[in-house]
């Protein structure tokens, strides 16, 4: 079916498609596969390895032409996303120059620095420089494939800054409620702002839920909701090595010790 909008990136007509991960454990649980475009969230505690799920969703679009929008929030810079990428998936991002963005959160600046190589770093505390930065990434890319995916990992983040917080969770909620032209991933932590959390959740037509066992190190995941496909419900375990889970918990733990202070005070 293909559904005639206006995109950010051109006047193309959008088509409609389902996208498998090559990952067994994920497809199983999606036989159709994901549904794009549209906008998913993975939510579940700090250090329950959201990002990895994340990646798997971004190496698969890669792998099918599409391009990818990297929002780093939480990673100190982009070498943490490709090494990821490399580590869990076997690609090498730098494969992939024209097809990928990545925007990397620095909030003291006022608005954002020049473009270096594929990357740069935005204030994307402020809803207008988060539009501004957007735009400029989408037009970085190429078209093709699936067309583009934004995954913006650790969103709780952002929800910290008491000025700009709720436009946010407002922005994103709308992102949620409206069909887009584009395909988003965003990530959440539900350790902090539970209430504001549990709104995204709700806003959510497709859901993914992760947790992890501290004693055995073992990541999980299970679809809460997925629009328009058949999905398994049952949890799953996710078969990622235990060091990556603990790798995933130490950059939870910067993250919050140095980009929640700097937040909250805008």
């Amino acid at each position: 079916t293909e559904i005639y909008t206006l995109s950010l990136h051109d006047a193309l007509p959008i088509l409609m498609m389902n996208i498998h991960t090559g990952f067994e454990w994920f497809d199983r649980l999606l036989p159709e596969g994901l549904p794009v475009p549209n906008s998913f969230l993975l939510s579940g505690p700090g250090g329950s390895g959201k990002p990895l799920i994340g990646n798997v969703i971004t190496s698969a679009w890669l792998r099918e032409g599409g391009s990818v929008i990297f929002m780093s929030l939480q990673y100190p810079d982009h070498s943490f996303i490709a090494a990821g990428l490399k580590n869990i998936c076997n690609l090498d991002v730098h494969d992939y120059q024209e097809h990928t963005a990545f925007i990397e959160l620095d909030a003291s600046l006022e608005s954002m620095t020049d473009i270096e190589g594929n990357h740069f770093k935005a204030n994307l505390v402020k809803p207008d420089v988060w539009d501004a930065a957007l735009q400029r990434a989408i037009d970085m890319v190429s078209g093709g494939g699936p067309g583009i995916l934004i995954f913006g990992s650790a969103l709780n983040l952002l929800l910290f800054s008491p000025t700009y917080g709720n436009d946010i969770l407002q922005k994103v909620k709308l992102l949620f409620s409206e069909p887009q032209p584009h395909t988003y991933v965003f990530s959440t932590s539900t350790t902090a702002k539970a209430d504001e959390i549990l709104e995204l959740e709700t806003a959510a037509e497709n859901l993914i839920m992760t947790w992890s066992e501290k004693a055995t190190q073992k990541l999980f995941m299970k679809i809460e909701k997925m629009k328009g496909v058949p999905f398994e419900h049952e949890g799953i375990e996710v078969p990622f090595p235990p060091e990556l889970l603990i790798e995933v918990k130490e950059i939870a733990d910067h993250s919050r010790k140095r980009v929640i202070p700097q937040i909250s005070k805008i």
